[in-house]
């Protein structure tokens, strides 16, 4: 991996100090860390986006499938897990 960038954050001296500490506690550079961080961080962004896309196409498809006729009503429903209810 190349090390192409150089990445300038501010940040309170006392959260600093304890960072620093806590990675060296650790056996572990800082700037490792933050990698780690930053890594773990755009992993789970983009499966949020990406499960958001896929609940999106479903509620579209689901839509879709209402306005073609092809729905049930909640009364139906009901009514069939009631039927199945009283003969199960």
């Amino acid at each position: 991996m190349s090390k192409a960038a150089v990445f300038t954050m501010k940040l309170e001296a006392d959260l600093r100090a304890d960072f620093l500490a806590e990675a060296e506690a650790s056996h572990r550079p800082a700037s490792q860390v933050v990698r780690e961080l930053m890594r773990e961080f755009v992993h789970e962004q983009r499966e949020k986006r990406e499960y958001g896309a896929f609940l999106q196409a479903k509620v579209d498809l689901a839509r879709a499938s209402v306005q073609n006729g092809q729905g049930r009503s909640n009364d139906d429903v009901e009514a069939d897990f009631a039927a199945r209810r009283a003969h199960g």
